[in-house]
């Protein structure tokens, strides 16, 4: 058994703004369900969302300041978790990173310096708790200083850190390591220093013991200047020490057979009761309810990195195709006013639902035919592996997670029967054009269709799968005895 202390800013249900909650609520669990001790760390912001008990655990002093940390059990699934508790700097409402502006909260460094100190003083078993972790397991930014104050600790656990998108780095004014009184040792251009500035990632990927992020394809793709963000040098040079492991989908949440958000249960041998869904979605959205039409969906943030733009301009050619499309999301104010302007003469094909509502968007991945996802770059992904789930075959572009997870249909695939989706190279509207025609014309032929989606119905894509890659990666790290 491993005690690991896992070391992340967000974890879904507690709080959540994006995948990095996803993974930090289902991975522990998973890992819990591995006979694994896991103790989850993260600060006791105003909008956390417990439940049952919270109770004192102790106090302890770091950098001047009086910190307690405070014990409660995950949600549903009942791991320990321990939160940082210093009202100063985490009793704030709504965002953990940012004010209602958008603008990120002005003392970032310091709260996010102190929650990594908390993390080495937990990982030296210096709060007397008889808990010492084997692992640190830091994920993004917001816990990269951990990896880099522990490189000076003698008798230290092993570290792990976790890119989960490379665009967000945690760059700071350099005066920043002297506010936060930084050992010096560290403050370099071969440590925390980036292009004059302090960089709180680069603590995890100059000083973690391993390196991953959240699929095969993105560790290869930010070693690249174009997915790099300035940093793809000190990767490739890390490359030993870094790899990529898939993402895994919460089943509990994403199965077709028992999700409480759909009008009929369906799995890959009752596939013909997806139409009832397929017919829920259609008069819900306001389209017509035409079961031969073939139905694409979009769920997302309406941003360029999800290649929404492309989508727009391929939808003038789109739109007087025998087709319909339904899109959930919020973003780019300018990208959503295109879509309405694009769509309002077609109020028969195509629907917009601004905002965000799971249930709408566990209804669409089980009652479209075909989902898209145009990403630009996408380090994981999750939408394409519930759509192959729910048998509604993903449209992608060949990048990260999605290479990773989705078989392009050719000829060969279908033949050996690997092809789960329809996989496009280029970032451009007329790459996506023509794997939208492709997946129409395959549409077509419905004995093809019905395949595909059996095969996109049994791939296994549970956290299980996934923890158990890291705790192989765990094992190796451990000292031999």
């Amino acid at each position: 058994m491993k005690k690991i202390l896992f070391v992340t800013s967000e974890a879904h249900p507690l709080i959540k703004t994006g995948g990095l909650a996803d993974v930090s609520g289902s991975l522990p669990k998973a890992l819990a369900e591995l006979d694994q001790d896991v103790r989850l760390l993260i600060p006791n912001y105003q909008a956390l969302k417990t439940q049952g008990d919270v109770r004192f655990l102790c106090s302890l002093r770091v950098d001047n300041k009086n910190v307690n940390i405070l014990e409660t059990r995950m949600p549903e699934s009942g791991f320990i978790v321990w939160l940082i508790d210093f009202p100063g700097y985490y009793n704030y409402p709504g965002n953990p990173y940012v004010d209602e502006q958008g603008e990120p909260w002005p003392n970032n460094a310091e709260r996010f310096a102190l929650f990594c100190r908390v993390a080495v003083e937990i990982a030296m078993n210096r709060i007397h708790q008889d808990w010492r972790p084997d692992i640190v397991h830091c994920n993004d930014w917001q816990s990269g200083l951990v990896p880099a104050l522990l490189s000076l600790e003698f008798h230290r656990p092993a570290t792990v850190f976790t890119i989960h998108n490379m665009a967000y780095q945690g760059l700071f004014p350099a005066a920043t390591a002297a506010t936060l009184n930084l050992p010096g040792q560290l403050i370099h251009p071969l440590g925390l220093e980036f292009h004059g500035m302090l960089s709180f990632i680069k603590g995890g990927l100059v000083y973690a013991d391993q390196i991953t992020t959240v699929s095969p394809t993105y560790a290869l793709e930010i070693q690249t200047p174009e997915y790099g963000y300035g940093l793809e040098g000190l990767l490739e040079h890390r490359q030993d020490a870094l790899g990529g492991i898939i993402n895994g989908v919460d089943l509990e949440h994403w199965n077709p057979a028992s999700d409480p958000n759909l009008v009929q249960n369906f799995d890959a041998t009752t596939l013909a009761q997806k139409a009832a869904n397929k017919a829920a979605l259609q008069s819900k959205v306001g389209l017509p309810v035409k079961a031969d039409v073939p139905l694409l969906g979009l769920i997302g943030r309406l941003v360029e990195q999800k290649g929404i733009d492309l989508l727009i301009e391929c939808l003038p050619e789109l739109l007087p195709l025998t087709l319909q499309i339904v899109i959930l999301g919020s973003g780019s104010k300018e990208f959503q006013a295109q879509l309405q302007e694009l769509a309002a003469p077609y109020p028969d094909k195509i629907a917009i639902t601004l905002g965000y509502n799971e249930a709408l968007a566990h209804l669409i991945e089980a009652g479209i035919d075909a989902f898209l996802m145009p990403s630009r770059f996408e380090p994981c992904g999750l939408n394409q592996m519930y759509s192959q789930l729910y048998g509604s075959l993903p449209i992608v572009r060949k990048t990260g997670g999605l290479a990773d997870t989705v078989v392009d249909t050719t000829p060969d695939s279908i033949a050996n029967q690997t092809a789960t989706g329809i996989v496009f190279n280029d970032a451009t509207a007329g790459s996506l054009l023509e794997a939208i025609k492709r997946t129409l014309l395959l549409y077509t032929q419905q004995d093809v269709w019905q395949k595909i989606q059996q095969t996109g119905m049994q791939q296994d894509f549970s956290w299980k799968h996934s923890a158990q890659q890291y705790l192989a990666l765990y094992e190796h790290m451990m000292p031999t005895a």
